[in-house]
């Protein structure tokens, strides 16, 4: 009785650590930054880091999915590229005049109809990759690293190698428009990611893809559709990059080619960095909201002292090794 009395606090102290330790450090890094440059706090730059990190945090909560069944999508900067391309030649109507600064009336068809293709893509190279994962027996991060440079390869196919710039107002409302002071954006992912997080908590499927993640054998003979549930987490992820495209396209008023290099590290940095195992079983929306903010307010404050781009993603790496290893030996220490 005396042992397991003495452990459990201790067992609670690292479970509340793993809990809390991205939000806390999250917490520690606005103060820092606050010190360093009282503009930090300013509304603008606060609304202007929540801007930022919409569009990578709408991936980030697709690929809470896949990681919480232990896969790993890299081709997420690939495929928005991809999927702003082909919203960028339905809105336009096609690859005429493509560095039009403006959309003639009527001329495409429409931000809604972007939109659909835009989803409609993600959706489509999602579950190419989910069957290929699931019926070719393909490892994840080979599959999808080959749909990193396929999807970059039809995006340059598409648009010639440049860009198609040039929309109506209505779809560049949904990227640069404003609900009150707060950008519409933003608006699109926190909704997103309320209802990623009733789905993982209160659902049977959330439910089953945490177990997926913990023990996909034992999910298997328990009766869930393991394959289906792995197909299913690569759609959801096309999903968002569609989604995400589209809104980047609108707020840049372009659709480039190079769009989403580098996204791989800092999405699935948000994502484990939030708390989310890369073992699968573990993790939650709220962790990808938090994690996804503290890599915007890191590179924030980091412009805003004047640290050079290529430090950033030096620090960025950094942050993404000591999350693993710090997820690592908690699970070693509550094991214990």
């Amino acid at each position: 009785m005396t042992t397991s009395d003495d452990t459990r606090p201790g067992v609670n102290a690292f479970g509340l650590l793993k809990r809390f330790g991205p939000l806390l450090f999250l917490a520690v890094l606005m103060v820092i930054f606050t010190i360093m440059n009282p503009n930090f706090l300013n509304p603008i730059n606060l609304f202007n880091v929540l801007r930022q990190i919409s569009i990578t945090g709408l991936i980030a909560l697709g690929m809470t999915f896949v990681i919480l069944t232990a896969g790993i999508d890299l081709s997420v900067g690939s495929l928005l590229a991809l999927c702003g391309m082909i919203a960028a030649v339905v809105a336009k109507g096609g690859t005429a005049n493509t560095l039009a600064l403006e959309s003639a009336a009527g001329a495409g068809y429409g931000w809604f109809a972007a939109l659909l293709a835009a989803i409609a893509t993600g959706c489509l190279a999602g579950l190419i990759q989910g069957l290929t994962i699931t019926r070719l027996k393909v490892p994840p991060f080979v599959v999808t690293l080959g749909g990193l440079t396929i999807f970059r390869g039809l995006t340059l196919t598409i648009s010639n190698g440049g860009p198609i710039s040039g929309f109506t107002a209505d779809m560049r409302w949904w990227g640069t428009g404003l609900v009150g002071p707060v950008p519409v954006p933003v608006i699109i992912f926190l909704g997103a990611a309320l209802l990623c997080h009733l789905v993982l908590r209160y659902t049977r499927y959330g439910r089953s893809v945490y177990a997926v993640g913990g023990n996909a054998e034992a999910a298997r003979l328990s009766g869930l559709r393991v394959d289906r549930i792995l197909v299913s987490v690569y759609v959801i992820v096309g999903f968002f990059c569609g989604l995400a495209a589209f809104v980047l396209a609108a707020r840049l008023n372009s659709a480039e080619a190079v769009a989403g290099m580098g996204y791989e590290l800092t999405v699935i940095s948000a994502v484990v960095i939030g708390g989310t195992s890369l073992f699968g079983g573990v993790g939650s929306v709220g962790g990808t909201v938090v994690g996804a903010a503290l890599i915007g307010v890191l590179v924030n404050g980091l412009v805003l002292n004047n640290v050079s781009s290529y430090t950033q993603q030096i620090v960025i790496g950094l942050i993404l090794i000591l999350a693993v290893a710090f997820d690592r030996w908690l699970k070693t220490r509550t094991r214990g």
